[in-house]
């Protein structure tokens, strides 16, 4: 959810919430159950009350053809999931009871003429179906009784304004960012520490507002009430420490202006984070010239005590104008340019539709890729996990469209989209909860060498950052210090290894920077064609979207290229793999496409002239229940080893738990399904986990499976 989203929504909320509730008859069907609505332009607060004698676990909403709901808020304990037909399905495990009652938000893409709405009970049986047409907010004049004609008063401040500090734990003479939300729209506010004013400001017309205040250098290091004035005296007030004065750079010293982040060549799509120093304490300001030599943008940061500034990520729109650009940076003190060069010489441009989702969002991508072609997808979660991919087969324009479905559960921070086709591979990123950040990643030029040969990674990463490159050898010992390597100002570098004295066996490379952390496999001296093939998958029929899992046998450390192939003898996908040092084949990462052509389907494993073919069948159809399915996971460093959880027929949020042989529940999880019905959710094994046989139970609004596996 964006932010003019959320505050549209908060912003209705709040001003229900702050009011004697008045009742309008909802131009409804129901007599038991009634849903009214209030709307504030295209948001909406649906109330839904239960004066039946069932229990409401489900609500359904969907609008007439011409409208699209942008955006959902829920009461807690409520989940909410917009589905590929644009309904929008509220569930609760906790039933509401007759005499009860439960409000959700809403956001259309424009006023809309009414939303029709359908209830369930606990088994998906409908108690009700019906249609309601919002009123406007009833208007009230202050410290009087509502009624339907009076005049509304936007309060300066209610109980649902709200307002923090940027940083948490000022200091004594530092600037400081206040910003704030469900405020009074377009007024003009005071800020104070305690009973000195430090300034005023301006909300906008959605009652948010960002300003900067400077805390006196005469301020004495206390814990001390920030507030916020409106102009009847009403404050909202928050309470923290200021501390000592920071040991400053002094003024004589001088902190060069400088920019990093901006490569010379920049391609549509691109993700840039813009950073640099200057004047310690001051404001920061970028104008950008477009080749024609008109200023189109102009963007501001803070710099710290400590010179350091730091723009908000940017990503460079897919409209933007092929040429030469020019940066002028000015710190108050003095001014500089920088230059660089739009261009396109990408094969795949994908981009999120927003930098910042909020959860309970659909996180939504396009772009474009070579024309009529398939195209694999991976999304992969702040942890580096891969949580869903797909296949995708381009039209003749090449348009790139890919959605993924998050809860209030699913976890924020960095999302990456690795989009691969042929051999042009392309990540773009997308924050959940936050805005996102580039994380550290790294590529070798190809998966096996012959000893002796130079191995050559590309990593990428911020700008100019320092990152560490550390190689770990067959036998999970570290193979010599860890490496410094220091990236260019486009955010990339590149390193060769020499391979000589490397033993045959597979090796892993990783490469961190702080907390963060990527690895990448490479074999040494490994061989073809040595040894029979023998693979199977763990079941015969697959649906379209369903991940394959490819287990075998053959020759310790083999090579082997896994095809697969559709029934009209196209290779929709092949990739390079190996077997470990007891001839185990296992490859996990072949998915059917969710526009799979139904019919045989083979798996081809080859090595030098031995081979062996799998066939699978692809069903036209999703056949109805749930099945769930366990595999060993990788083992991620620094958390341990993990399982890779598959659920598979879904519908809407699928409730997991993890059950240990004494009936004792070790985890209790909760995910969307996609909209193929899939969850492909990794688990990390806690590290005390005693070994033996554990159940996984899964359920739906609808069905419940269950399986077990082990843990050694």
């Amino acid at each position: 959810m964006n932010r003019s989203s959320t505050r549209g929504i908060f912003l209705a909320s709040a001003l229900l919430f702050s009011i004697v509730l008045i009742t309008f008859p909802s131009n409804v069907y129901a007599k038991e159950i009634t849903v009214t609505s209030f709307a504030l332009e295209e948001t909406t607060v649906l109330e839904l009350t239960n004066d039946s004698d069932k229990e409401v676990n489900t609500l359904r909403i969907w609008l007439g053809s011409d409208f699209n709901f942008k955006s959902f808020k829920t009461e807690k304990g409520w989940v909410g999931e917009k589905n590929a037909q644009g309904v929008i399905i509220f569930t609760s495990s906790e039933s509401i009871k007759a005499g009860e009652s439960v409000k959700f938000g809403v956001k259309t893409d424009k006023v809309n003429s009414g939303i029709n709405w359908k209830v369930l009970d606990n088994k998906n049986i409908q108690i009700d179906i019906g249609k309601t047409i919002a009123e406007e907010i009833p208007k009230v004049v202050k410290n009087s009784e509502p009624n339907q004609n009076s005049e509304i008063i936007d309060e300066g401040i209610s109980s649902e304004s709200i307002f923090r500090i940027i940083p948490e734990k000022p200091n004594v003479g530092s600037t400081i960012r206040v910003t704030g939300d469900n405020f009074g729209s377009s007024q003009e506010f005071d800020f104070y520490i305690d009973s000195k004013k430090l300034g005023s400001f301006e909300t906008d017309e959605n009652g948010h507002f960002m300003t900067t205040m400077k805390i006196s250098n005469e301020q004495k290091p206390d814990r001390v009430n920030f507030k916020v004035i409106d102009k009847e005296g009403q404050e909202k007030k928050l309470s923290l420490r200021i501390g000592e004065v920071e040991n400053r750079i002094p003024e004589s010293q001088n902190i060069p202006l400088t920019i990093k982040g901006i490569p010379d060549v920049i391609n549509r799509g691109d993700f840039l984070e813009i950073f640099g120093t200057g004047k310690p304490d001051s404001a920061v300001t970028i104008d950008i010239f477009e080749p024609s030599g008109e200023i189109i943008r102009t963007r501001s940061a803070e710099s710290d005590s400590k010179g350091n500034w730091e723009l908000e990520p940017l990503l460079v729109p897919l409209d933007t104008p092929f040429g030469k650009y020019r940066g002028v940076i000015s710190d108050g003190r003095e001014d500089t340019s920088v230059y660089w060069t739009v261009e396109s010489d990408k094969k795949i441009i994908i981009i999120p539709s927003s930098l910042k989702f909020e959860p309970g969002e659909i996180m939504k991508f396009n772009g474009t890729a070579l024309p009529n072609k398939s195209i694999e997808i991976v999304i992969e979660d702040p942890l580096g996990n891969e949580i869903v991919s797909d296949i995708i087969q381009t039209d003749e324009a090449g348009f790139v469209e890919f959605e993924f479905e998050t809860t209030q559960n699913t976890l924020e921070g960095t999302y990456t989209l690795i989009a691969t086709q042929e051999k042009a591979k392309e990540f773009t990123y997308a924050g959940l909860g936050q805005l996102p950040t580039i994380p550290v990643n790294l590529e070798f030029d190809k998966l096996s060498y012959k000893e002796g040969e130079t191995a050559l990674i590309t990593i990428s990463g911020k700008a100019s950052e320092i990152i560490s490159l550390l190689i770990v050898d067959p036998s999970d010992k570290p193979k010599g210090d860890a490496i410094p390597i220091t990236l260019q100002p486009d955010g990339r570098g590149t390193y060769s290894i020499q391979l000589d004295g490397y033993s045959s066996g597979v090796y892993t490379a990783v490469i961190s920077k702080g907390s963060a952390q990527s690895t990448e496999i490479f074999t040494v001296g490994l061989q073809t064609g040595s040894g029979e093939i023998d693979i199977k998958t763990t079941k015969l029929d697959y649906h379209p979207g369903d991940s394959v899992l490819i287990l075998g046998d053959t020759g310790a450390n083999i090579l082997l290229t896994i095809t697969m192939i559709n029934p009209d003898g196209e290779e929709i996908k092949n990739k390079e793999t190996f077997s470990d040092k007891n001839g185990k084949i296992s490859e996990g990462s072949f998915r059917i496409p969710s526009d799979a052509v139904p019919g045989t389907w083979m798996i081809n494993a080859k090595s030098g002239s031995n081979f062996d073919n799998e066939e699978i069948n692809v069903l036209a159809t999703i056949q109805e229940g749930m099945t769930v399915e366990v595999e060993e996971g990788q083992d991620i460093p620094g958390f341990g080893k993990t399982i890779n959880i598959h659920v598979f027929g879904a519908e809407q949020t699928v409730e997991i738990e993890i059950i240990t042989a004494d009936g004792e529940i070790i985890e209790e999880l909760s995910f969307p399904s996609s909209g193929e019905g899939e969850i492909n959710q990794p688990w990390i094994i806690p590290k005390d986990t005693e070994p033996g046989t554990y159940t996984i139970k899964v359920s739906d609004a609808v069905n419940n499976a269950e399986t077990t596996f082990e843990i050694q």
